[in-house]
């Protein structure tokens, strides 16, 4: 679950395709079709019919010029449209589609109409995690073991990125990791506020300058400053503790933008993985976790912004700048290659120098196109190797098991991540102290899609249960902190009535608290009763038959997000860690089914907690 507290409201893929007549011809082994790799040609259409120049009037003179920034944001290691927690085409009910090959059949448009001189192409972060791609080429096949070429960092060459900035989830590899991915990018790879610990030293490329020529005028030279999030520091401690640490985004950028300027910058644009709302997932003294609009707002000499990390489609966000009252303008593109931000910046040439006098922005829907064949063929190999390895009997499940009802109810596919966490931490606190305490696992229902059929289960239905890259650690808790914990995560349901309708779905998601920030804890018995206020609802807290002492110590399987302080859970951050040998949990379920061969319920399954009104249960 290394991810922002509020990143990811689209857990699992789901497909939708546009009807096409050659939907079902071609289909290869991995089910890509020859309809998802035909170049489209509506995109420049939608750019058109809003009104935006094409090629012969973005040019108007050599004294006034309109150039395009393209953006992309939260990629996620999607480099094709595919689902492979569903072995086919993505869809979705709003018709999306997905894939670095679906964004360069866009950008391959708008650059035949603006023209390749006038372009650029940007990235706001977070592109190497977040689908079994990255994850096979990171911890199964990792490629900076086996000497290949990260599949993101061959499309991204393969199309041409400008500069690309870090985002909070490049870390969650390593340091090592994203060292080698950086050194095979063409792009520009940029992060001036991430910073060596305990200096002011960038430990990345800060900023770069591109270089337009204009006839009868002296070059045109656009600035890019990158911007990482801070919660790097917290999201993944593991890795950055005592190496880096992460700058206010406002305060980096002030520092920096008139470095940029001084070093020749007419044009200078911000890259940053930084929502626009202002506001923080976590709490303590950590700077802004979403802070794109606060840069805006506070820090001269900025003409545009491409921003991302909330997974939201924003085509256009005007902020004045407090110091100069000019407008500068936002855009974020939805995530996972679903828009294209696209900034037309105006420029004119007067008094010996080139300088911004407008700029607009919008993104354009990449269900406009299909996948570009140039793009496909980058990654087919890879690709199929992914599509081979997630279609891998691990175990036979001796019935069908779901999550959709697992945010409200103790359900058993959920129980078995917390069989499987339980027993890997029993496993290896042997012979250790710890080994006489009691022990408690904690699980979140990350995906309601999740299921498990009945007989063959394969390495894609573990993916879509545990869709996250966490590593498993073992915490010491006392019985009045796992209380705490407990009423914290119970704030996830709204408050209901004794004698309201039964209608779960409706309750969940209080204050818009994300299903991935309501825990679950197996090993103690507890209700959640959601009549009552915040604060006061867990009820009945026991282990093993007798109420759970204050001072009663538990070791505590956990993932590594919650425990470096992922959701803001009370307690987890501080507690004693007494396991933690990385193993990824999605490998550890996949390892625990392989050794069993059978996935039975009747092993694993317990109704430890409930939802209560008054008392009285609601199921």
């Amino acid at each position: 679950m290394t991810r922002t507290a509020h990143t990811h409201p689209d857990p699992s893929p789901r497909w939708c395709s546009c009807a096409a007549p050659d939907d079902e011809v071609e289909t290869t082994t991995s089910g890509l079709t020859r309809r998802n790799v035909l170049v489209g040609a509506s995109a420049a259409g939608v750019l058109a019919a809003a009104g935006w120049p094409t090629a012969a009037n973005a040019a108007p003179g050599p004294d006034s010029l309109t150039i395009t920034i393209m953006g992309t944001s939260d990629l996620h290691a999607n480099a094709v449209n595919w689902d492979y927690y569903k072995d086919a085409t993505y869809s979705d009910s709003a018709g999306n589609a997905i894939g670095l090959a679906r964004v360069s059949s866009v950008v391959n448009q708008i650059r035949a109409t603006r023209g390749r001189d006038r372009t650029m192409l940007f990235d706001a972060g977070d592109t190497i995690q977040g689908s079994p791609l990255g994850f096979y080429y990171a911890l199964v096949d990792p490629v900076n073991s086996s000497g290949a070429v990260h599949p993101i960092a061959a499309q991204m060459n393969a199309i041409g990125y400008d500069a690309v900035a870090l985002g909070n989830h490049e870390f969650n590899y390593g340091l090592d990791f994203l060292d080698y991915w950086i050194s095979q990018m063409d792009a520009d790879v940029l992060a001036a506020n991430a910073v060596r610990a305990g200096t002011k030293v960038p430990a990345y490329t800060p900023y770069t300058i591109k270089t337009m020529k204009v006839p009868g005028r002296p070059p045109l030279r656009v600035g890019v400053l990158g911007l990482t999030n801070p919660g790097v520091v917290i999201w993944d401690k593991a890795n950055v503790s005592g190496k880096l640490e992460v700058q206010d985004l406002v305060e980096a950028a002030a520092r920096w933008v008139p470095v940029m300027r001084r070093a020749g910058a007419h044009v200078v644009v911000v890259s940053a993985h930084s929502g626009d709302s202002g506001r923080s997932s976590y709490t303590g003294d950590l700077p802004v976790e979403n802070a794109a609009a606060l840069v805006a707002e506070q820090v001269p000499g900025i003409d545009a912004i491409l921003f991302g990390h909330a997974h939201v489609d924003v085509p256009q966000r005007i902020v004045k700048n407090l110091a100069t009252n000019r407008d500068v303008v936002l855009s974020e593109p939805k995530n996972w290659g679903q828009r294209l931000s696209v900034f037309d910046l105006t420029v004119e040439y007067a008094k010996g120098k080139w300088a911004v006098t407008s700029g607009s922005s919008t993104t354009v829907n990449t269900n406009t196109v299909v996948d570009d064949p140039a793009l496909v063929a980058v990654v087919r190999a890879q690709h199929d190797a992914v599509v081979r390895y997630v279609n891998t009997p691990v175990a036979v499940s001796t019935e069908a098991m779901s999550a959709a009802e697992a945010c409200w109810k103790d359900t058993a596919i959920l129980d078995y991540v917390n069989a499987v966490q339980t027993a890997t931490v029993s496993a290896a606190v042997a012979g250790t102290p710890e080994a006489a305490l009691p022990i408690v696992s904690i699980a979140a229902p990350f995906n309601r899609a999740a299921t498990f059929p009945a007989g063959q289960v394969t390495i894609k239905d573990v993916a879509g249960l545990y869709i996250y890259d966490n590593t498993l650690l073992g915490s010491i808790m006392t019985g009045a902190q796992i209380k705490d914990y407990l009423e914290y995560s119970a704030k996830y349901f709204a408050v209901v009535a004794p004698d309201a309708p039964v209608a779960p779905a409706t309750w969940t998601n209080a204050g818009n608290t994300p299903d991935y920030n309501y825990d679950q804890f197996s090993g103690v018995d507890y209700g959640v009763d959601i009549s009552q206020p915040v604060g006061s609802r867990i009820v009945g807290l026991s282990f093993d038959g007798a109420p759970v002492a204050a001072d009663q110590r538990f070791l505590v399987a956990v993932n590594n997000y919650r425990q470096s302080g992922g959701g803001g859970f009370p307690h987890i951050q501080g507690a004693p860690v007494v396991y933690n040998a990385q193993v990824a949990i999605r490998e550890a379920i996949v390892s625990y089914a392989s050794a069993a061969g059978t996935i039975d319920p009747a092993d694993f399954h317990v109704e430890n907690w409930r939802l209560v009104r008054n008392g009285t249960p609601v199921f």
